[in-house]
């Protein structure tokens, strides 16, 4: 009981929203998520996709009742800035790993390199890398890795929306990759170096946006902490509303007092087709629920955000 009281008491009330973080280089995402829970005073914060330590970049954490909403989130499109060094091969498939093999002939020119690339635009099938958070049997990858194992891995179907040479000073490829969910740009950069004929890995990557989460909407972990300490950063938060790609409707103090109990309640008329979803909002404009829209012009409460919603 004084375990729970002790949580309880680190637990600060304050606004719902997504914060989103410019990940340094060398954390991983829990790390960004304990240095968070830290600064709002909440341990309701998660992240909405882990970047690697090696990787910088667009890392968006869900706070408080946002939490509820992450399966909500239209995260699909990942976009990330980042190098390929050719000519080494690593057991890791980027900077922080062992060197497994190196290149002795020359490499390729650039019209190669540009052809390969353009090979990989599409739906494309990925192995997950050993070093990786996929589980097997309940285990993490990277720990059996870490073990000296290798086990049997089922190809992921990953789409690259768009793969753009944007500088090749040889040994180092400069990319922007614009892609679906899931895809590992550690894959892609070891899968060239294996077409090229020259092995590879990944040398630095940066992820500049994350679904609707962008690079001008983040900090770094210094300004945040500063403002943290100046009672500020929640101002940061990405109000929920913001954040969910849906249609919103404003209910009234009944329509609001019957959502709230999970009920039902007549969809407005211009509403989308059944199966779509709305953000309905409280008299105020604050999101109180996911909505789904019912077959005979109804609306259906799929995620209620209680704590968002006014009291009496």
């Amino acid at each position: 009981m004084a375990k729970r009281s002790r949580r309880a008491a680190r637990e600060r009330p304050g606004p719902a929203g997504f914060l989103v973080v410019d990940k340094p280089p060398g954390w991983t995402s829990h790390d960004v998520v304990e240095a968070a829970r830290s600064w709002l005073g909440t341990r309701r914060v998660g992240h909405l996709g882990t970047l690697d330590p090696l990787a910088t970049g667009v890392l968006p954490l869900a706070v408080r009742e946002a939490t509820k909403l992450v399966p909500f989130l239209e995260r699909g499109t990942k976009v990330y800035a980042g190098a390929i060094r050719l000519g080494v091969a690593t057991d890791t498939l980027d900077a922080e790993g062992e060197v497994v093999a190196r290149h002795s002939g020359p490499l390729p020119a650039e019209e190669s390199v540009r052809a390969e690339l353009a090979g990989f635009v599409g739906e494309i099938e990925q192995l997950p890398p050993m070093f990786s958070a996929v589980k097997q049997r309940g285990v993490p990858l990277h720990r059996l890795a870490r073990e000296g194992k290798r086990v049997e891995r089922s190809p992921k179907r990953v789409r690259i929306e768009r793969l753009d040479l944007l500088k090749y000073a040889a040994p180092d490829v400069e990319i922007e990759i614009v892609c679906s969910t899931g895809t590992y740009v550690r894959a892609l950069a070891a899968d060239l170096g294996e077409r090229l004929g020259c092995g590879a890995h990944l040398a630095s990557l940066r992820r500049t946006r994350s679904g609707p989460f962008t690079e001008a909407q983040s900090a770094g972990e210094a300004l945040l902490a500063r403002e943290a300490a100046a009672g500020r950063i929640e101002a940061r938060l990405v109000p929920p509303v913001n954040a969910l790609a849906f249609p919103a409707i404003r209910l009234s103090p009944s329509e609001l007092e019957r959502v709230l109990h999970g009920g039902e309640i007549p969809a407005p008329d211009a509403v989308p087709a059944p199966g779509s979803r709305i953000s309905a909002l409280d008299p105020a404009g604050e999101l109180v629920a996911v909505m789904e829209v019912r077959p005979g012009h109804r609306l259906a409460p799929l995620r209620v955000l209680r704590s968002l919603a006014p009291t009496a």
